[in-house]
Parts: C-alpha cells; structure tokens; sequence
C-alpha cells in the first residue's frame, strides 16, 4: 500500500506540474468557451486515463517509448485544422444549440478525440512512462491521470469564466489562435523527432 501512495503522489504531483501551461490545458480552456464543463471534464478524464494506461503499460512492459514523431505530426495536422474550422465559425440550429448547452455525447467525443490526439507523444505521456519503470503501473496511472485532470480543470475554470465575458467573435478567434498554437507545436516537436 505504501508503494502506491507514493507511486500516486509522485505522479500526481509531477503531472500536474508538466501540465501546467502544456498545449492540452491550453485546448481545455477552449474547449471551456463552447462546451459545458461535466462533459469536457469526462472527454479529458477518459482520453488521459487511456493514453496514460498505454504509457504506463509501456514503462512497465516494455521501458521503451513509441514512435512519437509521427504521431505528433498527425496530430499537429490535425490541430491546425480544428483551429481553421473554428475559425470558419459554424451555424448550429436551435436543437444543436441546446444540444450543446447540454454538452452531450458529441462534446464528450470531441473532447475526447481532441486530447487523445494530443497526449499521444506529449510530455506528460512519456513522463508516465518514465514514472511507471520507477514507481510501478497502478499507482502511475493513477496519479498521472488525476494529475492531469485536476491541472485541466483549472484551464476549464478560467475558460468558464472568460466564455461569459467575452464576446462570441473574440472566443472564436481565440479557440482557433489556441488551436492552431497547439498544432504548430506538435508540428514542431515532430519535425525535431523526425530528424
């Protein structure tokens, strides 16, 4: 029982940590301008918790990393074009306006899919990984995801709080300046990993 407490302590505390100020927490102030806050919380709870399963399984079993290049240029690919397509701006009817007030199914898998996507090669992933040869699985997992969760909240928190100051124009261009930051980072990282 001690292991674990330490192993969740440790990876609690040095997850939050990277998290802090990390492109994710940057989507999930974004995310926080469009979507209620129960189903951006259960879309980042879930992808972290998978990812960081992933990533604990491979410290544990393997100790070795994934093919993080690609993934992250994938990804970044991706993100600038979530940023375009916020940018662009939608139209929702007034059932998809409530629907989205509601935050439903498709804010949980957007969320979802966004920060898995994310996660995937990230720094947080490979300091799982890391944790996991050192302190064991179920602890690591643990702590890396509620580690996480709790840095992401803060983000939601103050994406919360601007989404009711802000015109809608501002937080469309800033969710899509956010997204695209994220992306041109992913890019970044793997164009330096593709090397």
């Amino acid at each position: 029982m001690e292991g674990f407490l330490v192993a969740l302590a440790v990876s609690f505390g040095v997850i939050f940590v990277a998290e802090l100020g990390d492109k994710s927490q940057l989507m999930a102030l974004a995310f926080a301008t469009r979507y209620r806050t129960v189903p951006i919380l259960i879309g980042i709870t879930v992808a972290t918790a998978v990812v960081h399963l992933a990533s604990v399984a491979v410290g544990v079993g393997l100790g070795a990393a994934l093919p993080t290049g690609w993934i992250s240029l994938f990804a970044g690919l991706a993100f600038v074009g979530f940023g375009l397509w916020t940018l662009r701006g939608d139209t929702l009817t007034e059932q998809e306006k409530r629907k989205a007030a509601r935050g439903g199914r498709s804010a949980v898998l957007a969320v979802g899919v966004a920060f898995f996507l994310a996660e995937l090669g990230d720094k947080t992933m490979l300091a799982t990984i890391t944790l996991a040869t050192q302190y064991g699985w179920f602890g690591t997992w643990v702590g890396s995801t509620v580690g996480m969760v709790a840095a992401d909240a803060l983000a939601i928190g103050a994406g919360r709080l601007l989404g009711r100051k802000l015109p809608d124009r501002t937080i469309r261009y800033g969710a899509a300046a956010l997204f695209a930051a994220s992306g041109i980072w992913l890019l970044v990282e793997a164009l330096a990993e593709l090397r």
